[in-house]
């Protein structure tokens, strides 16, 4: 499954990169998933929303270890950088969390203490 991830992040933006560095970073995407999925699902039970969710957060990582979080612009000739908050559709790893959102176990929320 790295490898579709790895291609689809290249696709993405990530071609030209160190080909090592976008492979750790695919990995890592994919274990960051896989300890997520719910109990008795496989990468290949979430169709398409698994690689390209991968791909996200790889390219989220690349992008934040270069110091590019936020860049929405760059110029050369009166040298322009322009950072700007995540559009209405949020940052790459929320998106990526909401496409798998129903094969992820339900983490982070919880009841304590509540009589029913």
């Amino acid at each position: 499954m790295t490898e579709q991830v790895l291609e689809l992040a290249q696709a993405l933006g990530g071609a030209g990169q160190n080909e090592e560095l976008m492979r750790r970073l695919c990995d890592a995407a994919c274990r960051t998933l896989d300890r997520r999925l719910k109990d008795g699902l496989a990468p290949e039970d979430c169709g398409g929303a698994y690689p390209l969710a991968a791909a996200w957060l790889a390219m989220d990582w690349l992008r934040e270890s270069r110091g590019l979080d936020g860049v929405t612009a760059l110029s050369a000739g009166d040298i322009s950088v322009r950072r700007e908050a995540g559009s209405g559709g949020g940052t790459l790893p929320e998106r990526a969390f909401r496409l798998m959102g129903p094969y992820l176990k339900d983490e982070g929320f919880l009841f304590r203490g509540v009589e029913g």
